[in-house]
């Protein structure tokens, strides 16, 4: 089970690292705050996947300090995100649509696979499920991607992109949060001493 995990996590974890840069580049030339915000989400996620990878094989404790970081990556993301759509919004740029389009596809093609791969994992420790939720993050992100694409087309507006890159963020915001909180839960529960743990009085 374990060397599975690995190659589902070595996989997705290239491929995240690619469309980074892809989507990133793609981003900067389309001057589009959601394909930004999306290739920020793909950084984040390879970093949660490298992670991943480094406490696969170690214990419940380290699983869950490395869910503790990447809580940490995921909120810190977000607020980038969010701070950059604040941006935008006082400094206008219309976006180029068909870029945004065609990278969008692509992204959402790519993080479909990671989704499956990672899906029957994900109840298998908190590991792989901050791992999975990662992956459904992301195409919430990608469907929001093209949304805005399509509302730019529509209303020829640039303000359904920051909308989406604000959206983004939101979820980055709550996910990371979500993981935080577990993974302090299971921290805390880890450090209590046994009576705490199981619930029975032990006689000295």
């Amino acid at each position: 089970m374990r060397e599975s995990h690995r190659r589902v996590l070595w996989i997705v974890f290239t491929i995240n690292a690619v469309m980074f840069f892809v989507e990133g580049s793609a981003g900067l030339i389309a001057h589009s705050i959601s394909l930004l915000a999306d290739a920020l989400d793909m950084l984040g996620d390879a970093l949660v996947y490298g992670f991943s990878l480094f406490v696969l094989a170690r214990s419940a404790h380290w699983q869950a300090v490395a869910a503790l970081v990447k809580g940490g990556f995921m909120l810190a993301l977000g607020l980038g995100v969010l701070g950059t759509a604040i941006y935008k919004v006082f400094h206008p740029v219309m976006p180029d649509i068909e870029t945004m389009g065609i990278v969008g596809v692509l992204a959402l093609l790519a993080n479909l696979v990671c989704f499956f791969l990672l899906y029957r994992s994900r109840g298998y420790n908190l590991n792989m499920s901050s791992s999975w939720l990662c992956s459904r993050n992301d195409l919430i992100a990608n469907v929001g991607v093209l949304l805005a694409a399509s509302s730019i087309y529509l209303l020829a507006s640039r303000w359904p992109d920051i909308i989406v890159g604000a959206l983004i963020s939101g979820v980055f915001l709550r996910s990371a949060l979500n993981v935080l909180q577990q993974s302090l839960q299971a921290l805390r529960a880890q450090g209590a001493p046994p009576v705490a743990r199981t619930g029975k009085v032990r006689h000295w």
